[in-house]
């Protein structure tokens, strides 16, 4: 099993400036702005890049560590 220790962001996503269309709320209302998608600005980090190869990988998180492991069914599991 692997140690990883995280002291920063992997891999930053650029945030995008881009103009939200207006939605048409329909006869006598006023336009309204679409909700920002919540994953938005948020860094992105691929599970097979951290896991490596493997199927369990320790993390070290503000001094405890953490195993994340990938289950048969593709999903993860992070146990303290």
């Amino acid at each position: 099993m692997q140690t990883l220790s995280i002291t920063r962001p992997l891999l930053r996503v650029p945030r995008r400036a881009a103009a939200v269309p207006a939605v048409d709320a329909g006869e006598g209302h006023a336009p309204t702005q679409a909700a920002p998608s919540a994953t938005e600005g948020l860094a992105s980090i691929d599970s097979l890049s951290l896991l490596q190869g493997g199927k369990c990988v320790q993390i070290a998180h503000n001094g405890s560590m953490y195993k994340l492991q990938s289950t048969k069914l593709g999903k993860l599991i992070l146990t303290k």
